[in-house]
């Protein structure tokens, strides 16, 4: 078996756990995606299952987006709405040749996708309904946002797509054990001093089955405790434009200012899409140890070896705090010494300082550790 079909295969067998004459919604945007989508149909009928799949490109949804009516886009969505109401398993994969294809559709536009399309077919239907796993395939625009050859990319991808899921989930149960005990979460950084609890919130640790690549243990901040100011070294994309050095500062968990290196307002625009989005629904720790710098996608920017993330936005079901968005975008600080270092407090017990854990129950999540697997 290649690594192709290993890969739709662990996806379905593994991360979804499709059984027979379940349907599956199986998506690919961008045309790299392809031969993973023919793969994943394949296996899918293979297993028995009944596949429903759809191509897309960020252009189409820009060609939609760049002067369509509200109504225009309830209508969009409604129609999909249908289809992923009968759904059982999804699927996503994404290969975008330019992250930027949607930055020319109006603030307006955006606002209406985020709240009728991501709001209701993905974080109303999809997440809560079906089991679902998402990912990125390989393409030349990755491979420069990682600083890397075509050829050292696609190692890079399968290496960390390809790991021991089962062995990673045994290392991250003391971590998630901690985290569900712990109250006050303290985080210090270059730019960074930040407090919050995560009290009641529950953890939930991510081991293949619904990103890959994958690799954290993800909480949610109580929604108003959290205080203090953080910067987001890693950067990202949002509605079609690049976001640098974030830097959010928060009252009683309401972000009172932000900016970046970019132009302001395009943030407070995304903070501005409604009342849950100048809140935070996620904080989590990445432990991937075969991702170790950012390429400005937060699918594997998240699970990078020493880093934490947490998301603007919607809390997850798993970890509810009561926060609810149409958006769910997370930004993630890299604390590995290249990166300025940093250090994670639970309960006034420092328990990760630049990257690296240093309670020795939390040490096989340490990536001289995890990357034997």
């Amino acid at each position: 078996m290649d690594r192709l079909q290993k890969l739709a295969a662990n996806i379905l067998e593994k991360s979804v756990k499709l059984k027979a004459e379940e349907k599956i919604y199986i998506e690919g945007i961008g045309p790299n995606t392809q031969p993973l989508l023919r793969a994943l149909i394949e296996k899918a009928v293979e297993m028995g299952g009944i596949p429903f799949y759809f191509y897309n490109d960020s252009s189409f949804t820009n060609a939609l987006l760049k002067h369509s009516t509200e109504d225009q886009v309830k209508g969009f969505s409604a129609f999909h709405a249908q289809i992923m109401q009968q759904m059982d398993v999804f699927v996503g994969i994404r290969s975008h040749n330019n992250p930027c294809d949607d930055s020319d559709s109006s603030v307006l536009a955006n606002k209406w996708y985020n709240q009728h399309f991501v709001g209701h077919v993905q974080l109303g239907i999809r997440v809560p309904k079906t089991r679902w796993c998402v990912m990125r395939f390989p393409n030349d625009v990755m491979a420069y946002g990682a600083g890397l050859s075509n050829k050292q990319f696609e190692e890079f991808y399968y290496k960390s797509c390809l790991v021991d899921y089962q062995l990673m989930e045994k290392a991250m149960q003391p971590l998630v054990e901690l985290m569900n005990k712990t109250d006050k979460v303290h985080i210090i950084a270059p730019n960074t001093d930040l407090t919050f609890s995560i009290a009641g919130i529950g953890s939930k640790p991510c081991f293949g089955q619904r990103n890959i690549p994958d690799g954290e243990v993800f909480t949610a901040p109580v929604k108003d405790s959290i205080n203090g100011y953080i910067r987001f070294n890693t950067p990202d994309y949002q509605n079609g434009k690049r976001f640098s050095n974030i830097e959010l500062k928060f009252k009683d968990g309401k972000i009172i200012n932000a900016k970046h290196d970019g132009s302001k307002q395009d943030l407070i625009n995304i903070l501005n899409t409604d009342d849950g989005a100048s809140y935070m629904g996620e904080f989590a720790l990445g432990v991937n140890p075969h991702i170790t710098r950012p390429m400005g996608d937060a699918l594997f920017d998240e699970k990078i070896t020493g880093s934490l993330h947490m998301a603007i936005g919607n809390a997850l079901s798993d970890t509810p705090n009561g926060n609810r968005s149409s958006i769910h975008w997370d930004l993630v600080q890299i604390q590995t010494p290249e990166y300025g270092g940093g250090e994670i407090w639970f309960d006034d017990v420092l328990i990760r300082k630049d990257g690296l854990f240093i309670l020795p129950e939390l040490e096989a999540l340490n990536p001289e550790n995890l990357s034997k697997l």
